[in-house]
């Protein structure tokens, strides 16, 4: 615990690039990639008449697609029980992370509701939205226990810190894909963890480039490390989460399938079955065309 106490910098600088990956999430000028792009004005003007009364009956028409905002990202300060992270939670908010985050979001997300944003010492390892009070929490515990696994994987303390970072990162976009699901009343039709995890690895893939990747591939590496400390019971069998074997394993894919012949070597190395590989373009590009139609009517212009 002191090591991870004593290098919280790096754990500040990380949930400090929340406020970027949110900005990006969220800019409907911003430039997809491949098939999965939003049409250009370029693209969309051949479909247009040159009249006046037309292009107003298309603005009324956005105007009417586009939702009402009742809601706002607010940050709930909460006072820290355990002593070991007193200093962290003190970083945290002096330095007005999940402030700045709240904001940008704010900016650029309609909501029909207010979300809570918090990190705490919960007393457990979690992190979680919470439909009741439409919040999202990060646990302090969490933090702790990813930076453990990693030492535990051979990592040094530096690097363990550098890979729990980008690992929190992964699970805060998870959470906010929860948030988003419910709030939205988005129409999820098959298991909603996995949903979260698709979406979280939508934006890290989509919105970041290479350093989204990296908090994808940090998140793969926590879920393959537990898997290997796990034992596998009826109650992991029954919990809604896919097992840790399975994210590991689709998180890989929707890396490799945003760009098969870049991320090649995951097939080259063995981590991604071939028979897998060859289906994960065709599972990201539904993924990506989805989030981003879903998304689309809660954008602020």
């Amino acid at each position: 615990m002191a090591s991870f106490s004593r290098n919280k910098l790096n754990l500040i600088i990380a949930l400090g690039t929340l406020i970027l990956v949110v900005g990006c999430m969220c800019n409907p000028d911003r430039n997809g990639s491949g098939d999965i792009s939003r049409l250009s004005d370029e693209n969309t003007s051949s479909d247009r008449s040159d009249s006046d009364d037309t292009s107003t009956s298309g603005s009324d028409s956005e105007d009417k697609d586009r939702k009402e905002d009742e809601g706002d990202f607010i940050v709930q300060s909460t006072d820290v029980e355990n002593p070991n992270f007193e200093s962290i939670h003190r970083e945290i908010k002096d330095a007005k992370v999940l402030e700045k985050a709240a904001d940008k979001l704010n900016r650029t997300l309609i909501l029909p509701h207010d979300i809570t944003l918090r990190t705490k010492d919960c007393g457990t390892v979690n992190a979680f939205y919470d439909p009741r009070d439409k919040s999202i929490t990060i646990c302090y515990e969490l933090m702790s226990h990813l930076f453990n696994l990693y030492r535990s994987d051979g990592s040094t303390v530096a690097e363990a810190n550098e890979r729990m970072g980008k690992a929190v990162n992964f699970i805060f976009l998870h959470e906010l894909g929860h948030a988003l699901i419910d709030s939205y009343e988005l129409p999820i039709t098959a298991n909603e963890e996995d949903a979260a995890d698709r979406c979280s690895s939508y934006i890290c893939i989509e919105e970041m480039g290479d350093e989204g990747v990296e908090w994808v591939v940090a998140a793969a590496e926590a879920f393959y490390i537990q898997a290997q400390n796990r034992k596998i019971g009826k109650g992991s069998l029954a919990d809604e989460h896919l097992l840790e074997e399975q994210r590991f394993f689709n998180s890989l894919c929707m890396i490799y399938g945003s760009n098969p012949n870049k991320y090649s070597g995951f097939v080259e190395d063995g981590l991604l079955p071939e028979a897998r590989a060859r289906r994960c373009p065709s599972e990201y590009a539904r993924t990506a065309k989805a989030w981003e139609s879903l998304l689309e009517p809660w954008r602020k212009d």
